[in-house]
């Protein structure tokens, strides 16, 4: 197996690589996002990507971003020190395959990059759309007809779930497990007002109600797009 370790820490980096020879993987080495972003992109002789977060350059974010964008379906392991909800949150949103945080074990790592490349690459998920409503998840990218509309995370989040279930009407308790977290305890109101943040994105500006409510019920998509 052949890895590409993107990390910016030269002494991490060297570590890596000789714990994953040890377990026999070979892993090539680079320090910063933008040439990170080339290798991954340009050389196809990679089963799998090892990725940190924090890079100078470009962010491992972005590198992940970028690779999805252009259609690159290596399997991605992100590898970092910061291990809030939030963060591996949005790295699987991007396209992560799978999340590892520091300090690690050099089994467990081989492990998890075995089990990836058994998997093989991901397929490019399908278009979602309603109307001339879409999100792509692949690129993570919402629009109406041409017009591309910038979405948190968590408006991203919010969409993709109600366009999965177009036509459902979604309670605010499964809006709230799948979007949120099964345990969050939080005011359950926060999904009010991102249901208000959606709408000022992707319905009032072209004149549309595809988020809509069910009294006594729930929030559901219209599947024409409303």
């Amino acid at each position: 197996m052949r890895i590409l370790l993107i990390e910016d820490d030269p002494r991490i980096a060297e570590t890596v690589r000789r714990g994953l020879a040890a377990e026999g993987i070979s892993a090539d080495t680079e320090a910063d996002g933008v040439d990170g972003l080339w290798a991954a992109t340009e050389r196809t002789c990679y089963d799998a990507v090892v990725l940190d977060i924090m890079l100078p350059g470009m962010s491992g974010y972005k590198v992940l971003q970028g690779m999805r964008e252009r259609e690159v379906w290596t399997p991605v392991l992100m590898l970092t020190a910061k291990d809030g909800e939030y963060d591996e949150a949005d790295a699987f949103d991007l396209g992560a395959d799978d999340y590892l945080t520091k300090p690690f074990s050099f089994v467990v790592l081989g492990a998890r990059l075995r089990a990836l490349v058994r998997r093989g690459d991901t397929a490019r998920p399908a278009v979602l759309t309603a109307g001339d409503l879409s999100l792509d998840p692949a690129r993570r990218r919402v629009s109406r007809g041409p017009r591309e509309i910038p979405l948190t995370p968590r408006e991203y989040a919010l969409l993709e779930f109600l366009m999965r279930r177009a036509g459902t009407v979604a309670s605010k308790a499964e809006i709230l497990d799948n979007v949120w977290d099964p345990e969050y305890g939080g005011d359950g109101n926060v999904v009010e007002v991102y249901i208000r943040y959606l709408r000022k994105k992707i319905d009032e500006p072209f004149g549309r109600g595809a988020v809509r409510t069910v009294r006594g019920a729930g929030y559901l998509l219209d599947p024409r797009g409303g």
